[in-house]
């Protein structure tokens, strides 16, 4: 039965997130891109400049600052995705398909420009009088009620697209891989009273242990709420991301000489024709829905957490939103792809993510492994902690915010099942369920795209000043 859903799954995401999704997330994203007049890369330094601004606004607009929700959404976006999905990536579509999730980060930063513009301008409250962002209410209050149903398939979407599946799976099967070996799991006496109570052999009962231990650091987390959450990312994301810079400039000045073929091959197998069409726009697909689950642009779950922010300027908003597929999608899959493709192999059978990287990683680095498990770790952590709060307005926005509390606690039950589905499963999950979050969320972002274009030359058109 459990076979049969998961290849139901695999199917379903096949024929979503195929084309469909392509169209729907890179058409869409240069349609934005090229609309707006490549605010992207326009309006970048003013982007980093708004970093450094006082907050426009107080604290009953919101319940984090912008950058809080910047600091969040990274912590969501850059997680398991920039490590396994990246791998999956290059296993499923080579070296090019890294080319083509450069496009959708730059698209993307576009993308999530009008979704943080948009998380303000259209901010709803919950029914206790707290504000909260997101497509249901961008859906609601900027098409109008009639639309409400879509705004409630988004939601029902977001209950389950963002329970941290493949993060879940893959952070458990990165710690066996690394920490156990498959005599010592076969062998051991503890897993075999476990699993013989409860029916299950000894790595599955490992992987249920293992979910259960990631629910509890988990819980202690995401129980405290949003002000909480944010706390740990702002903390967590530049050290993460840090040490993960250093960990990939070392293999990069170790195998200098090999740099220049890296980034040919990527340019070169991005638009190889040789394997004709039908391969050229596999890859490109390939890269986009990865890309897809690295950066969230055009997902809906940005304008969740920047809905949250006490910012009451919107255009100042989406100015820092914009800049988190740079980090994710440019910056964090760019590093790994550098690093698998210098010391990895990628010819592989079968879909295979976390345990490339992690065998590039071991080569390049002494205790290379051992090093990129504490990122993956806290990578995946990070996602986790930020996804909770996702599926949580959502559920509000379904149940009202005393029923939605108890999304958390079924938020905490998935990370255990999902410890232990195989890989395939859980990746077709993924992409099933964003490819249904980004269709209510890029249809809103589309019809209101003129109103961002005009905020956005309205907000310019002022004196820099009048806006600080």
């Amino acid at each position: 039965m459990f076979e049969k859903i998961g290849q139901f799954l695999i199917d379903a995401a096949d024929l979503l997130g195929g084309y469909p999704l392509f169209f729907l997330l890179i058409g869409g994203g240069l349609y934005l891109f090229i609309s707006s007049g490549l605010v992207s890369i326009r309006h970048l330094p003013d982007a980093l400049a708004e970093l450094k601004r006082k907050p426009a606004g107080s604290a009953s607009d919101g319940q984090i600052s912008s950058v809080q929700a910047l600091a969040s959404v990274v912590a969501a976006t850059v997680g398991l995705g920039n490590i396994a999905g990246v791998a999956i990536a290059l296993v499923l579509g080579g070296p090019g398909a890294i080319f083509w999730m450069w496009v959708s980060a730059l698209v993307g930063m576009c993308t999530k420009y009008h979704e943080g513009v948009l998380a303000i301008m259209y901010k709803g409250k919950d029914d206790q009088g707290n504000p909260q962002g997101g497509p249901m209410h961008i859906i609601e209050q900027g098409l109008g009620m009639k639309w409400r149903p879509l705004a409630k398939f988004f939601a029902i979407a977001g209950l389950f697209g963002t329970m941290c599946i493949m993060n879940a799976n893959q952070l458990t099967e990165a710690f066996m891989a690394t920490f156990t070996t498959p005599d010592g799991i076969a062998s051991s006496t503890f897993l075999s009273s476990i699993g013989g109570a409860l029916g299950l052999e000894n790595v599955r009962a490992f992987r249920l242990l293992f979910g259960c231990a990631i629910a509890i650091v988990v819980a202690v987390v995401i129980l405290g709420g949003i002000k909480r959450i944010a706390r740990v990312a702002t903390v967590m994301v530049p050290f993460m991301v840090g040490l993960y810079f250093l960990m990939v400039l070392y293999i990069i000045i170790t195998n200098i000489s090999g740099v220049p073929a890296v980034f040919e091959r990527i340019f070169t197998e991005a638009f190889n024709l040789k394997a004709g069409f039908g391969a050229f726009a596999g890859i490109a697909i390939i890269g986009a829905r990865r890309a897809a689950l690295v950066n969230d642009a055009g997902i809906g779950t940005a304008s969740i957490m920047h809905g949250a922010s006490s910012n009451r300027q919107p255009v100042r908003e989406g100015l820092i939103a914009m800049l988190g597929p740079s980090i994710d999608s440019g910056l964090v899959c760019t590093l790994t792809a550098v690093a698998i493709l210098l010391c990895g192999n990628i010819d592989v059978d079968g879909v295979k993510g976390l345990e490339v990287a992690m065998q590039a990683f071991a080569k390049g680095i002494p205790a290379g492994d051992i090093l990129l498990m504490c990122v993956v770790i806290c990578f995946a952590m990070s996602s986790m902690f930020s996804y909770s709060f996702y599926g949580t307005t959502c559920a509000n926005y379904l149940f009202g915010t005393r029923r939605g509390k108890l999304y958390a606690w079924f938020f905490l039950a998935s990370l255990v099942i999902f410890a232990i589905v195989p890989l395939e499963a859980a990746v077709g999950a993924c992409d099933l369920f964003y490819a249904l979050m980004a269709i209510p969320t890029m249809i809103a972002v589309l019809a209101l795209s003129p109103k961002v274009r005009k905020a956005t030359a309205e907000y310019f058109a002022k004196d820099k000043k009048t806006n600080r």
